[in-house]
């Protein structure tokens, strides 16, 4: 997983847990209202106004989220800590001294993102909610009946300053865990982008090894590879999974490792002795990458174990229909795709043409319907690669 998607897919993360936080803020809300109106000596549609307008703001996030799909925006922590700041001043206005705990809502939401900036702003923004809810709530105290003083002195030394002080230090912890946070967050980035890298690189050295010992060349893994990734697109995986499937398809021959070269290169018919051995590879291919840790290469061993069972149960292993995997219906038709094509030391290549029409004849045979209608879908995709990535090798 590339830097920018592991970022992408945490922001979505983080605004999807702040928008339920929001939705549970405003169940509290609800709730307080319900007890104010029963129990408290607040006018009733006061209580609406102020309670109403908190509960509404509250839902805002998830409204963006949920509703609109606008998870992926950085920008969304911003609405989210402007919002529960919004409800929290018009709390504040309402019952002062009674939910002073509500003040440090933002801080703690702000925390939630990965931002030392946002814990900022979310200081500032509550500072100012708490300016504006005391100024309201001391100019109208006639209204506001819990306001605790009649004393404009009294309010900025006894309740605003004190108040700021107290969201200013929070501010001030919370910046720091942020700040930790952050650091351990790149430093897993860099560690994924670098094991990733590295298991590339790796099934991918692997790879031409096996396709050099039976004398072909690294271009056929490339273009299996770019067949895979059209499949997978068209399959609609989404872009982190076709690149690993791209790489892992890669692996697909690894088995060949295993297998004599006398065997891998011989121009005749095969003996049945030498056809058992050959068959033999997707096996090797299982025993080389099953214990490799990592979604990489437990694709890359699906694909080494089933890309040559066949839709009607004729394959190597005897696989049939559901029970291949579907990735591992996607590579059979790339391979074999390529295997037509290809020259070799013992056959000319097909023309693209007639490779195509044997693919088609095929289904329901060797190949899943459903993939081979991909493939007829996008057959233009598998022509631009097979004369963009051309063998170099003459035979």
């Amino acid at each position: 997983m590339n830097q920018q998607k592991m970022m992408i897919d945490n922001i979505k993360k983080t605004n999807m847990i702040s928008a339920k936080c929001m939705r549970i803020v405003a169940v509290i809300l609800l709730l307080g209202f319900v007890y104010c109106l029963l129990f408290s000596k607040y006018d009733a549609t006061l209580l609406r106004i102020f309670f109403g307008s908190a509960i509404f703001v509250a839902l805002i996030p998830s409204l963006l989220v949920n509703i609109f799909k606008l998870d992926s925006q950085k920008s969304i922590g911003v609405f989210v800590i402007l919002c529960i700041t919004v409800s929290a001043t018009l709390m504040l206005t309402l019952l002062s001294v009674h939910v002073y705990a509500i003040m440090l809502f933002p801080i703690l939401m702000a925390s939630l993102y990965y931002n030392q900036t946002l814990v900022l702003f979310a200081s500032l923004f509550m500072s100012c909610g708490i300016v504006i809810s005391n100024l309201v709530g001391f100019k109208y105290r006639a209204v506001f009946i819990s306001y605790p003083t009649d004393s404009f002195d009294v309010m900025i030394m006894e309740f605003i300053v004190p108040q700021i002080l107290v969201v200013f230090a929070l501010s001030v912890v919370s910046y720091f865990i942020v700040q930790r946070n952050s650091m351990t967050l790149n430093s897993a980035i860099d560690t994924s982008r670098t094991m990733q890298s590295n298991q590339n690189g790796l099934v991918y050295a692997l790879s031409e090894i096996s396709e050099s010992k039976s004398k072909f060349t690294g271009e056929h893994i490339k273009r299996v590879a770019e067949y895979m990734r059209v499949l997978g697109r068209a399959s609609g995986f989404d872009e982190e999974y076709v690149e690993m499937l791209s790489t892992a398809a890669m692996a697909h021959d690894i088995g060949k490792l295993m297998i004599s070269e006398d065997i891998l290169e011989k121009t005749g018919k095969l003996t049945d002795e030498e056809y058992q051995i050959m068959k033999s590879h997707v096996l090797y291919g299982e025993a080389l990458l099953n214990r490799c840790p990592g979604q990489l290469m437990h694709i890359a061993c699906v694909l080494a174990k089933e890309h040559h069972e066949k839709w009607d149960g004729t394959g190597y292993l005897g696989m049939k229909g559901e029970e291949i995997s579907y990735i591992a219906r996607l590579i059979a038709v790339c391979d074999v795709f390529d295997a037509l094509t290809a020259n070799r030391s013992y056959k000319k290549g097909w023309s693209l043409e007639d490779a195509h029409d044997e693919i088609v004849r095929q289904a329901g045979k060797s190949f899943d319907p459903a993939v081979v209608r991909l493939f007829i879908r996008h057959f233009d995709e598998f022509r631009a690669i097979h004369e963009r990535i051309p063998d170099k090798d003459k035979y």
